[in-house]
């Protein structure tokens, strides 16, 4: 028999977006999109385009490659036609393929908040559709408040999911706003507009305020609905949203789902999202979640005992899955049991093949254990990880050598009277024998350093020409002044390419120095690979 199809919508970088702490830059937003297209989801909601500058700069272009590129917004005011509203013309004139508009589908929010009737929403709703279908872009529709709507007024909260895709709509998406809704209820409302709706056309956007969103996202499935609508990490308002990083392992790994059902994500793909997971927290610039089901660093950890004793007999004792298939690794006391075979995969991934009993692989799984135990994260540093594991394999170039850095900050009065800050940075590189001495001034101690250290590479000043530093962030790992500090740069060259390095001192500039020296090194071994 012929699976179900489900759609994986994600929504991290829009509805994501209105967590607590948490502000998306442009570059922020292309580097989780990057994520997203790795983990291979259908849809990527990318924000609202008119709303702010960032959505605009990031709707200007197409930002997927496979995803159906999404922008964000409301139907159209009441009061004014679709061409002069300028919200539905900023997402029309927008470059999405795809276009989710969100309407009030509870009677009741229809009337005090719009403060308009019930028949002139619909009408909104409808000339909005068509206006989309009408520029060709693939419409879907957020029915606000959809779940307590129904249980007030479940003839017009059905009316306005058949308005919706009378209009054209290709997906209506049934939103549990509030998040106070049980899986029983979602069960069996869902099951009842089934009758009259095609579940081939309904999607569950599920919040999660009684810690149930997963829970509801896959009763929602059961009853008949095939998109499926969330973000990573569970990110979101208030309590967050459904978290795909949860509900999709779910979807693909047991059996009642993965017999009925089939995405498109491979399993290939679905071995990489313990590494994006986290990757995403860096990005966010948080510690991950240790005991975040499937891809927590806890998720496959036992102590000692009668647990650990069952394990060394039969995995399956105490892991309802394989860690190794959403690229996780079970950890027994001290141990980490399924480290190698991880490792190769993280090599395979780069173009790096080893052979699982080449003794090298042996110090590499040593080295990587031993610099995270000080404060490295790899799963968020890719370029990284690539230069350590050539250094042990042996395998990485020398291009140059820093003798010795120094940074300078001084603060004073200029001529004028006004108080300024001067930073200077000098840098002693040797290379292939020949040494050299760069001076630089720079906005900071990290800028001067970047300046002095590309300033004069001597025959390899060419080949970083392109190379641009995106991001910088830094995270104190255990408190107070004197604590260990580790930094994650972000860079780019000509190609597009996008990559991360890291670095961890007790000095913060000594750990961005070290960032900033591999991300050069990265940019070199590409060029010389090239």
């Amino acid at each position: 028999m012929s699976k179900d199809r489900l759609y994986i919508f994600d929504t991290t970088l829009r509805d994501g977006a209105q967590t607590a702490g948490i502000e998306f830059s442009l570059e922020d937003k292309i580097s989780v999109t990057a994520l997203l297209e790795q983990l291979g989801v259908d849809y990527i909601e990318g924000g609202y385009p008119g709303a702010n500058v960032v959505d605009d700069a990031f709707f200007a272009e197409s930002r997927t490659r496979d995803a159906v590129f999404t922008a964000f917004g409301m139907t159209k005011r009441a009061g004014r036609s679709v061409g002069n509203d300028p919200g539905v013309q900023a997402i029309l004139n927008s470059a999405a393929d795809a276009a989710c508009f969100v309407g009030k589908s509870w009677d009741r929010q229809v009337k005090v908040a719009l403060e308009i009737s019930l028949e002139q929403n619909l009408q909104n709703l409808t000339e909005t559709i068509e206006a989309g279908v009408g520029v060709g872009k693939e419409v879907l529709v957020d029915c606000e408040h959809f779940f307590d709507g129904y249980k007030s007024n479940p003839a017009y909260a059905l009316k306005f999911v058949e308005a919706a895709l009378a209009a054209g709509a290709r997906w209506v998406v049934l939103c549990d706003t509030n998040g106070g809704t049980m899986p029983d209820e979602v069960a069996e409302i869902v099951t009842t507009v089934t009758r009259t709706v095609p579940g081939d056309r309904l999607g569950i956007h599920a919040h999660d305020d009684t810690g149930q969103a997963v829970a509801n996202t896959l009763a929602a499935v059961r009853a008949g609905v095939r998109q499926i609508q969330g973000t990573l990490n569970g990110i979101g308002e208030r309590c967050g949203n459904a978290n795909l990083v949860t509900i999709i392992p779910t979807l693909l790994l047991k059996p009642g789902f993965a017999e009925r059902f089939e995405l498109g994500i491979s399993e290939e793909q679905l071995g990489r999202i313990t590494s994006i997971a986290r990757a995403f927290d860096e990005l966010l610039n948080r510690a991950p979640a240790r005991q975040s089901p499937y891809v927590g660093t806890a998720a496959f950890a036992t102590k000692a005992g009668i647990h650990a004793s069952a394990l060394a007999k039969d995995f399956s004792s105490y892991e309802h899955v394989p860690p190794e298939t959403v690229g996780n690794e079970r950890s027994i006391m001290v141990s980490q049991q399924a480290g190698k075979s991880n490792l190769l995969a993280a090599l395979r991934r780069h173009g790096i093949e080893v052979a699982k009993d080449d003794p090298r692989l042996d110090r590499l799984l040593r080295s990587v254990k031993e610099r995270e135990s000080r404060g490295y994260s790899y799963d968020g540093a890719d370029a990284s990880f690539v230069l350590l594991a050539r250094s042990v394999l042996g395998t990485l170039p020398e291009f140059f050598n820093v003798e010795s850095y120094r940074a300078s900050v001084e603060r004073r009065h200029n001529a004028r009277g006004e108080q300024i800050t001067v930073t200077e940075a000098v840098v002693k590189i040797d290379i292939d024998g020949a040494r050299t001495m760069s001076v630089a001034e720079g906005n900071g101690p990290v800028n001067a350093l970047d300046l002095a250290l590309r300033k004069d590479l001597g025959v390899y000043s060419d080949r970083i020409s392109d190379l641009e530093l995106v991001d910088f962030k830094v995270r104190i790992l255990d408190g107070g002044t004197g604590a260990v500090t580790r930094v994650l740069v972000e860079s780019r060259d000509s190609t597009g390419e996008r990559w991360y390095t890291i670095g961890v001192s007790p000095n913060i500039i000594d750990a961005s120095f070290e960032a900033l020296y591999e991300s050069i090194t990265y940019k070199l071994m590409k060029s010389e690979t090239a």
